[in-house]
């Protein structure tokens, strides 16, 4: 059109069949007004001069499941705030030069961001999104949120998006009742209209949708130089009769309730971008038992790259919630999810949604006075950090954020004043370390292989222990963790292995604010049988402390 020229505010108008006026937002703008402005905005495809091609290069590398990932989740407007200027958002450029550098310092390999494609309301955390192929202007320009990445890149650390195919808002001017009908959605409400959220639900079955989504997934990726893509609640898209009730759902073609028009996206959307753009990771936030989530789709899979534990958050963090002395009677939370630990390719996730809707805090899950809070939760992450699968902690879990996390807020930096934020803040700092230095805590985090049983079965003490082995079997670590307040001395784990076995991290050192019971930097295997080995380790298991050890050799 004649006189746009860049940087113009613009939307569409459409008169419907039925001679309604629409003015809708472009589908595919590259930037977007900040809300709560509608307009798109004029711009030429976001071709930026791009400096990390030894980064694009090198991620390409060896095989995601075999490396160390520990995800830092953050929702980049309550990271932290300019109270001094209205408690106004920090811009991209400015979280490039303070996030990025405290997710490096803290060892961090992946910062995974909320969703930032345009969205209406902030309270929707981004999870509504109205413009899917623009950067939230919240923060600045498309050339700002380039300048994030490659920060990011320039660090060694890789951005992940939090993409959202699943739903999209009602708003006046987004997708729904495009051109005055059902275009990107189902006509059918019990098939286009998500009840929980009050959103629309995609069409899978018109190769039009399909083909907007995968676009919008490859843009991402290749656009901006982004790592992966965490795809958002995708249990609801697998099932038709997701949290619905009878009458309330249409089965498919054969009578069942799977959509069989998702399934073929997601599949078709993994083998897009895995063949676009080699050495991205795409993530599934899926909470049932659908078999192959992340099996290739060649085997029947859906083709993504890992999948979040849900199961495995959702056991452990009651577990922690017990007091001591009733975990006795809960230790099968802590051993059950080994018995699927390795049918999928698993990331461990203490999510936003851990810390949200009066669930308090991960530190406000934890029993007992201030000392005991800080060292179950000690214990905890050491618990984490040491179990097969990927790792993912939501902002604030670092250093111990007392409150719940709250959108508008900034979180709770002053707390690290305090001796005990600092040393979980300090922990989470040494045990990334840990897994990237100990190939052992990493190498075969997807492969039964790697993990072998030591102590499962002592619920009366609360104490559970394993070995981890990486590509060299003479590298193990050995992990135990003892869940009472009661230091345990001459604790027996057989080991395969004779040599001097390292202690690399105890959660109780007084660094942490433990009370630094330990083994004295480590312990010489003797020969002693138990549990089936020919070697044993006499252990000091600190209160309430998990300690990770690794075989010298």
């Amino acid at each position: 059109m004649p006189g746009i020229e860049p940087g113009a505010r613009y939307k569409f108008e459409m008169i419907g069949a039925d001679g309604s006026r629409l003015e809708k937002a472009d589908p595919v703008a590259f930037a977007a007004e900040k809300p709560p402005a509608q307009a798109s905005i004029m711009a030429g495809p976001p071709d930026f001069a791009w400096n990390d091609s030894a980064w694009m290069t090198s991620r390409q590398e060896g095989d995601p499941r075999r490396k160390p990932m520990s995800v830092y989740e953050c929702h980049l407007g309550s990271w932290a705030r300019v109270p001094e200027e209205g408690n106004r958002f920090l811009t991209y450029r400015e979280l490039a030069d303070r996030l990025i550098p405290y997710v490096k310092d803290l060892g961090f390999t992946h910062i995974e961001l909320l969703p930032i494609t345009e969205f209406p309301f902030d309270g929707s955390w981004g999870y509504q999104p109205v413009s899917l192929f623009a950067p939230t202007s919240r923060f600045g320009t498309p050339a700002d949120f380039v300048h994030f990445v490659e920060a990011a890149h320039a660090a060694g650390i890789g951005i992940i998006l939090d993409w959202v195919p699943g739903h999209f808002p009602n708003d006046a001017h987004g997708l729904g009742l495009f051109d005055g009908t059902h275009l990107y959605e189902h006509a059918d409400p019990r098939q286009g209209y998500h009840q929980d959220w009050g959103t629309y639900i995609y069409n899978y079955g018109r190769a039009e949708v399909q083909a907007f989504l995968v676009a919008n997934a490859r843009f991402w990726l290749e656009r901006y130089h982004l790592d992966g893509l965490r795809v958002d609640a995708v249990a609801s898209m697998l099932y038709l009769d997701y949290s619905r009730k009878h009458g309330e759902w249409v089965p498919n073609r054969y009578g069942g309730n799977e959509n069989l028009e998702a399934i073929d996206f997601l599949r078709r959307m993994n083998e897009t971008v895995y063949a676009a753009d080699p050495g991205v990771v795409t993530i599934a936030e899926e909470s049932t038992s659908w078999p192959g989530v992340s099996h290739p789709t060649y085997t029947g899979g859906l083709g993504f790259g890992f999948k979040w534990n849900m199961g495995w958050m959702h056991d452990t963090l009651l577990f922690m919630q017990k007091e001591p002395v009733h975990r006795r009677y809960h230790h099968h939370n802590l051993t059950f999810g080994l018995l699927y630990a390795f049918s999928e390719n698993f990331v461990l996730p203490l999510s936003h949604d851990e810390v949200v809707h009066g669930k308090g805090s991960i530190l406000g899950k934890m029993p007992g006075d201030e000392w005991q809070r800080f060292a179950n939760l000690r214990a905890y992450y050491g618990f984490m950090w040491g179990h097969p699968g990927k790792k993912l902690l939501f902002m604030g879990g670092e250093f111990g954020q007392e409150r719940e996390w709250n959108h508008d807020r900034s979180l709770d930096w002053h707390l690290l004043e305090n001796g005990f934020h600092k040393g979980v803040q300090s922990l989470i700092r040494d045990l990334n370390g840990a897994v990237q230095a100990i190939p052992a805590l990493h190498e075969r985090d997807c492969d039964a292989s790697g993990f072998q049983w030591l102590v499962a079965d002592d619920a009366e003490n609360s104490v559970i222990a394993w070995l981890r082995r990486g590509e060299d079997p003479d590298r193990i670590a050995i992990v135990v963790s003892n869940f009472t307040p009661v230091p345990r001395e001459g604790y027996r784990i057989g080991v395969p292995l004779p040599g001097f076995y390292r202690e690399a991290v105890n959660t109780d050192a007084a660094a942490y604010g433990g009370s630094n019971v330990g083994n004295m930097g480590g312990v010489q295997a003797a020969e002693a049988e138990a549990h089936g080995h020919a070697h044993s380790l006499s252990l000091t298991l600190p209160p309430l402390g998990t300690v990770i050890l690794e075989r010298q050799s």
